[in-house]
């Protein structure tokens, strides 16, 4: 499985008075088996990217390719691309509208044409994997808390079958039981599932935790792309696009000025623990 950007720009409302340039010159590949947080501030076209994946959007510039084949030919499936790709929207939850959660998670994987047995254990097993239990099936999804509402909207995207699940800030506007309960959802999705990850977001604790792949964007460009640990390092840069860092780096910076060494500047409260515990273990030793 991959998914490739060649030199792709996005132009909304192209030849007209209201022009806007979203995407300029993104090239990117998303593989198999990658968790990859996507940042940037409000309106450097994010949304707009994760939007090209699957063909929602088509780009002014440049070719999309899945699996090889570019999905602008006539004879792509862009039905199948969409299942195969499957996008969360954010705020997902504003999306559920039939009478029970288990006919909502079955809306769309019958909408791609699966055989009835096929979309009701694919549904099932959906439900299962984001932890929503049998007594919640036939119970509308209007009378569910804010975050079984998001995962019960996550069910609806897994159950299509997804080599690519794609989520647009799926942790936004929930307390932070929610917010721990979806995160720890998509690790257990990568972990288990072998499923590739992409997602936006706005925290950066919660973008260290978990992603092993950073990209940030600035102004329709992809401006930086790596492991956290490398990403996180242009603080500097990132603070110029209006961007913030995890307030571990932050707190790393302030120890080095007080003559502590990094190898690597710690991104997690982990591995800033695994640093203090060391440092003070070998202090120990010392004396």
């Amino acid at each position: 499985m991959s998914l490739i950007l060649d030199h792709v720009g996005y132009i909304y409302g192209k030849g007209t008075n209201e022009e806007k340039r979203a995407l300029d010159d993104v090239s990117l590949e998303i593989k198999e088996h990658e968790f990859i947080a996507l940042i940037g501030r409000t309106g450097s076209g994010k949304s707009t990217l994760v939007q090209i994946f699957n063909g929602l959007e088509q780009p002014s510039e440049g070719t999309v390719y899945f699996n090889g084949r570019d999905i602008s030919d006539k004879d792509f499936n862009k039905r199948e691309l969409r299942g195969k790709v499957g996008l969360v929207f954010q705020y997902p939850e504003h999306q559920l509208f039939e009478e029970t959660v288990i006919k909502d998670v079955q809306f769309g994987p019958g909408n791609m044409g699966f055989r009835p047995l096929d979309v009701e254990m694919y549904a099932f097993q959906a439900l299962k994997d984001v932890g929503i239990g049998d007594e919640l099936l036939d119970v509308s999804p209007l009378v569910l808390s804010g975050g079984q509402k998001r995962r019960v909207a996550i069910a609806g995207v897994l159950a299509m079958q997804p080599e690519i699940l794609v989520l647009d800030e799926p942790m936004a506007g929930l307390d932070p039981v929610g917010r721990r309960e979806i995160l720890a959802l998509l690790q257990k999705l990568y972990r288990e599932k072998g499923m590739t990850i992409f997602f936006i977001s706005h925290n950066m604790e919660e973008v260290a935790e978990v992603a092993g792949r950073v990209l940030v964007m600035d102004k329709g460009k992809i401006v930086l792309d790596g492991p956290p640990a490398k990403v996180f390092q242009y603080q500097k840069e990132l603070e110029q696009i209006g961007l913030g860092v995890p307030q571990t780096v932050t707190l790393a910076g302030h120890l080095e000025e007080r003559g502590w060494s990094f190898s690597e500047k710690p991104v997690t409260v982990h591995e800033m623990a695994a640093e203090i515990l060391e440092k003070w273990n070998g202090g120990k030793n010392d004396s």
